[in-house]
């Protein structure tokens, strides 16, 4: 191969599109649609070369995590739709035998259901807990990005056809484009101190990890206390404002992304003409109501 030829497929092999899917946790209300969506395609189904049918009991490729934040009277419930994330740097990858792994150039991760036949030691190796076992088959099995259908020119899986709140946006593009919309739409994904470079991406992922401080702010108006619309909240940590919010019509506010056990805050408030209040909270492993704010 010439020099050019050499640079062009370098090229085109840096440039591939491959898939990525975005979830966001804020749109999904527990319809549980997906995890339905993916058990109807996969149970008594099988596709070779891609997976074998899904057992009909205790293997949840596609599922949702619960997690509820808060203490009376606010409290929220937020649930996380978790699968395979189809990693770049896959541990599963690295435990399993002849070849039964194998990483496409479109980026989908395919346990390959005959030469994968034994290898229990495969979902061991998932940190995600993604990968299961397949007591009846022997065999490892996980989501496969449903790669069967976008193969015969579907342009997304299963799961984001169902769902009725638009949680789910596959993306096929080159990994530079990915990368721009993980930053401008401020995507995360699961446990990134691993290292597995997964291509499954997060948004609003802090409903699920972090903490928030509400309250409500109240202001005395001839000797009558009035909600306090449109007062100013500054959630500040060793003299840096780390939060903010503007209360609502009731007086409400809710300051959220603050970490667990992060310790000690000072929260601020400023309504109208010199009208102010603070109080010190701290955050442990919970969200925190700090009740009603008199400003003066």
């Amino acid at each position: 191969m010439d020099w050019c030829g050499y640079l062009a497929k370098r090229k085109g092999s840096v440039m591939a599109a491959k898939w990525n899917l975005i979830v966001d946790v804020e749109r999904c209300d527990n319809c549980r649609n997906c995890f339905l969506a993916t058990k109807d395609e996969h149970i008594g189904n099988d596709f070779p070369g891609y997976a074998a049918p899904q057992p009909t009991h205790g293997a949840s490729w596609v599922d949702i995590e619960r997690k509820e934040r808060g203490t009376w009277p606010v409290v929220e419930a937020n649930f996380m739709p978790t699968m395979c994330n189809h990693c770049d740097d896959a541990p599963c990858m690295k435990v399993a035998k002849d070849n039964a792994i194998k990483k496409r150039d479109d980026g989908i991760v395919i346990i390959d259901p005959v030469k994968a036949k034994g290898q229990r030691a495969i979902v061991d190796a998932c940190p995600y807990g993604a990968v299961y076992w397949n007591e009846e088959l022997q065999i490892p099995q996980a989501w496969i990005f449903d790669a069967h259908l976008l193969d015969q020119g579907w342009r997304q899986p299963r799961m984001e056809q169902s769902c009725p709140t638009n949680v789910f946006r596959a993306l096929k593009v080159d990994d530079s484009d990915m990368q721009r919309i993980q930053a401008e739409e401020g995507l995360d994904v699961l446990q990134p101190e691993l290292g597995t470079k997964p291509r499954v991406y997060y948004k609003n992922l802090h409903l699920m990890t972090t903490c928030f401080a509400a309250g409500a702010v109240v202001v005395a108006v001839a000797g009558v206390e009035e909600c306090a619309e449109g007062a100013e909240v500054s959630v500040q940590q060793d003299g840096r404002e780390v939060a903010s919010a503007t209360t609502d019509l009731f007086g409400e506010f809710k300051v959220d992304k603050l970490a667990p056990n992060s310790g000690r805050y000072r929260l601020v408030v400023k309504h109208g003409a010199g009208q102010s209040a603070s109080i010190d909270f701290d955050v442990a492993g919970e969200s925190v109501y700090l009740g009603a704010i008199i400003v003066k």
